[in-house]
């Protein structure tokens, strides 16, 4: 493979921290007060699961995240968190790309109507699955300085 200024295995290296970056930015940007102690996330999605066309959403949430509100806003804000950190820093990266993958492919089918939301997990979920599949996490990460995952 040629490219320009540094190879395609670095190329990935890139493509794999920005999108570390991209969910450290989602991270940061929520506000954690309002997730936390006035359950605005998920207050706000239970009312997308209850408005949504397919009614296995709405029974999934029922069952998984309405039972457990405070524990989901958790494992919510805290992925986003670990998946920034896990990506940018290598670490245990393709774990955190299949997880990455997986929470925007969920975030892509719970916010199916909104098109507005569409393009920025259908593009987070496109990366992580070229990380994934180019092994990303060969250049510039802790675990090729580990020796992890080769």
């Amino acid at each position: 493979m040629q490219t320009i200024w540094i190879g395609g295995a670095e190329w990935l290296a890139v493509l794999r921290v920005g999108l570390g970056l991209w969910w450290l930015e989602s991270w940061r940007h929520k506000d954690k007060k309002g997730w936390f102690e006035r359950g605005t996330g998920i207050a706000w999605a239970a009312d997308v699961a209850g408005k949504h066309k397919w009614g296995a959403v709405k029974s999934g949430f029922e069952t998984v995240v309405a039972p457990r509100p405070k524990l989901m806003a958790y494992v919510v804000v805290y992925a986003e968190l670990a998946l920034g950190l896990g990506l940018i820093s290598g670490f245990l990266t393709p774990i955190a790309l299949l997880g990455g993958l997986l929470l925007n492919l969920l975030y892509l089918v719970l916010m199916i109507h909104d098109w507005a939301e569409q393009g920025q997990n259908a593009m987070m979920a496109l990366i992580s699955l070229v990380a994934l599949l180019g092994m990303s996490w060969q250049t510039w990460s802790l675990d090729s300085a580990m020796g992890l995952f080769l």
